[in-house]
């Protein structure tokens, strides 16, 4: 079952911050189809939230197709996200996570750590082929191209 967290620091509201810890343990194989959630009121008392805020991210997921409330019994896993073979989101987990540990030996912080990430992923070559974007040596059309001079 999967143990929500909250961070009180993020700009991020309590109940994306819920949706998007069920929505990563989808991605990376810790929740599949048939895992129930915690009660609304298991995740209250632990991450001391508002039970507003824990039905609002269970509301989204269940409207997102992802969990299913069964009226007596929970909230469970019924969709999932992505489709990577867990033995090898398994191995990439621990090669993050050796990283991680040269990170935090190298003295970077959570948002030195966040930083770095979306910079790679905004800037992999791999990302920008499926976008359609061309790499940095392939301009687009037309682009860079300079006015002659004395042209309006």
């Amino acid at each position: 079952m999967i143990n929500f967290h909250v961070d009180r620091s993020s700009s991020v509201p309590a109940y994306a911050q819920l949706v998007r810890q069920v929505r990563e343990g989808l991605r990376i194989g810790t929740l599949r189809p048939g895992d129930q959630l915690p009660t609304v009121r298991s995740v209250v008392t632990s991450c001391t939230v508002n039970p507003t805020t824990v039905l609002k991210a269970y509301r989204e997921l269940e409207l997102s197709g992802l969990v299913e409330a069964r009226q007596g019994a929970g909230t469970f896993i019924s969709g999932t996200l992505g489709h990577a073979d867990p033995h090898v989101m398994a191995r990439l987990r621990g090669s993050l996570a050796r990283w991680l540990g040269q990170a935090r030996a190298a003295g970077l912080e959570d948002e030195d750590v966040q930083a770095l990430l979306a910079s790679v992923l905004v800037d992999h070559p791999a990302r920008r082929a499926r976008a359609g974007d061309r790499t940095p040596a392939e301009p687009a059309p037309g682009a860079g191209a300079e006015k002659e001079e004395g042209a309006a």
